[in-house]
């Protein structure tokens, strides 16, 4: 999809821009996810029981998660950001989160950090497939944009140099639209917080069926 632009970026060998649809560009900002960020631990601190990294890139959250000893598997459609998160040792799989994905429906946390809530443009659509691959009483970690931001919906590229990538779309939320987001999935907000300049939220199923639910085990299966 971003193609050889994003892997010289993780390979830094040129520093691409985010095209948008009117013109504009804002720096990629591939640097901050080869390294820890601030605000990292407040979100890693919150990971609990088998977590899922959903758009992982080089892996450094999920590899900071198994240094805490929690099960986790990073996934990513990029093959380069699979290689250079595997040569970290995180345990990472090249996959579509809307397609088959190890352990769906067992998963305690689902983390979509670094803007990740836009693969794919329609948010809605992708929590509801987050909410797919938890367990009832599970739960997504997701970064959102600051409050006053306006939510919308783009097709962006990569440019650098005259090279653009093929175009492909990206959505934005905050804070102020997560709740309308996530009720459309059928999951509520649990919590929101700031850290660092990034804000989050934890998202839970709506209604889970505290009853029949035990913590999940740790899925089986993950090098499939």
């Amino acid at each position: 999809m971003i193609g050889e632009l994003y892997e010289d970026a993780l390979a830094g060998h040129a520093r691409p821009e985010i095209e948008h649809a009117d013109g504009s560009r804002t720096p990629l900002l591939a640097d901050d996810w080869l390294h820890g960020r601030p605000g990292d631990g407040s979100v890693v601190g919150r990971c609990a029981g088998p977590t899922l990294d959903v758009g992982s890139g080089p892996g450094r959250l999920t590899v900071a998660l198994a240094e805490r000893g929690i099960p986790v598997l990073g996934i990513d459609v990029a093959p380069c950001a699979v290689r250079l998160s595997r040569a970290t040792g995180a345990l990472t799989l090249p996959r579509d989160v809307f397609g088959r994905v190890p352990g769906a429906g067992r998963w305690m946390t689902v983390l979509l950090a670094d803007g990740n809530i836009g693969i794919g443009g329609d948010p809605v659509a992708l929590l509801r497939r987050v909410s797919e691959l938890l367990t009832p009483l599970g739960q997504a970690l997701v970064e959102i944009q600051p409050p006053g931001t306006a939510p919308r919906r783009e097709q962006v590229r990569l440019w650098y140099g005259g090279l653009a990538s093929a175009w492909f779309p990206w959505a934005y939320v905050g804070v102020d639209q997560i709740a309308e987001v996530a009720g459309g999935a059928g999951l509520s907000v649990g919590e929101t917080w700031s850290a660092a300049g990034r804000w989050f939220s934890v998202l839970r199923q709506a209604r889970p069926d505290r009853d029949e639910c035990l913590p999940a085990p740790v899925p089986d299966g993950l090098s499939s």
